[in-house]
């Protein structure tokens, strides 16, 4: 009996053996897939640290490309100021230069009625040559835009008359009608530059 109890006593320990090497495998392989998930994370981190890099340096680029672009704007504005009050002052001080050399003919043509009506005591010269500067001064204005505001027979317009006198008695179809011009009206490209002096029916 003593043999045979030892012999399972043998046997036990050599089952416990057994399970014990089973158990230590089993740990070792654990602790082997542990290393080598611990192994993938770190590969995975390093991963996402290039992938975090990169979009950083991208949005560097394009910083730099933006601030590039934004100094070649401040010059490029710089430069249209510049030349844009250049062009203003040059505008303010030569302004008049169409007008002036539009109307230099008509001064030349008073010059030589000057010279003619010296020599000469018609007065009926004298108007024919008026009326042809007068013609030829106003040909000038219209060149510029210039237009006289007409009157005659017309409706009051406060646009472009202005009243100086009321006139009553006319009878009703010359109520609102303007009589009589004392100043002539002018336009600068449709712009009222000077109200016509008139009189109106009241």
């Amino acid at each position: 009996m003593d043999k045979d109890e030892k012999i399972f006593d043998t046997e036990g320990e050599s089952l416990n053996d057994s399970n014990r090497c089973d158990d230590e495998g089993k740990q070792h392989d654990g602790e082997a897939e542990a290393n080598a998930g611990s192994a993938d994370g770190s590969e995975t981190d390093n991963n996402e640290e290039c992938e975090e890099t990169s979009p950083l340096d991208k949005a560097l680029d394009e910083i730099k490309e933006l601030k590039e672009q934004l100094l070649y704007k401040a010059a490029e504005f710089d430069n249209f100021r510049r030349r844009t009050i250049k062009e203003k002052s040059e505008l303010i001080l030569n302004g008049s230069e169409k007008a002036v050399q539009a109307v230099l003919p008509v001064a030349d043509d008073m010059e030589r009625a000057l010279e003619n009506g010296a020599k000469t005591d018609d007065p009926q010269v004298l108007r024919e040559g008026m009326e042809l500067i007068y013609q030829k001064f106003m040909k000038s204005l219209a060149s510029l835009g210039v237009e006289k505001i007409e009157t005659a027979d017309a409706d009051f317009n406060v646009d472009f008359h202005e009243a100086i006198a009321m006139v009553p008695g006319m009878g009703d179809d010359k109520k609102g009608k303007v009589l009589d011009c004392v100043q002539t009206g002018y336009t600068l490209n449709d712009k009222v530059i000077r109200h016509a002096k008139v009189a109106v029916g009241q």
